[in-house]
């Protein structure tokens, strides 16, 4: 199949975190259509295992859908900075905690209809507490679920997060380092 070409292209909104253009294309059978495409960072996500076989977990406030989530650790990845290196921070930003032993599993795109986020999937294991390093706009409480149940609880519906359950079904196909 072959692919679309961008003719034109124009930001329609430019934030803090993301923008929004809108190109005009040529479709393979030669018509005219616009794509809006939402450009953001890449990020990561973390499926972090204690040594009891719990998953470390963060509950906080999602404005955009109006009520808090329960996830796996996650964020930005900074200019320059590796995914590695991003995981290894959001995981002790975010819950406090260190891991010495990483493996990343996946790499996807969040959702390719329309942006072009793509999420790098860490698998964290022998963990110790150093303490959380929030920024001055989070507000997370870490919850620990043992494995198995988080996974039951992402079959009946009580986890609502893409990555969190992407993360949840790949820790439980990988989960022995």
């Amino acid at each position: 199949m072959s692919g679309e070409k961008k003719v034109a292209s124009q930001t329609v909104f430019q934030g803090k975190i993301l923008q929004v253009r809108r190109d005009e294309v040529v479709l393979p059978d030669g018509r005219p259509s616009a794509r809006e495409v939402v450009e953001t960072t890449d990020a990561v996500a973390v499926v972090g295992i204690t040594g009891a076989g719990e998953v470390l977990m963060v509950k906080q406030y999602r404005y955009a859908v109006a009520r808090a989530l329960l996830e796996i650790p996650a964020g930005k990845i900074e200019p320059g900075e590796k995914p590695l290196e991003c995981a290894r921070r959001e995981l002790e930003e975010e819950t406090g905690y260190r891991a010495s032993a990483w493996r990343e599993m996946y790499s996807f795109y969040t959702s390719p209809g329309f942006c072009t986020e793509k999420i790098y999937l860490f698998m964290a294991a022998d963990l110790t507490l150093a303490g959380q390093k929030l920024d001055r706009d989070e507000f997370i409480d870490v919850v620990k679920v043992p494995l198995p149940e988080a996974l039951q609880m992402a079959a009946r519906g009580e986890l609502v997060d893409a990555k969190t359950i992407v993360g949840l079904l790949a820790a439980a196909g990988k989960a022995g380092f």
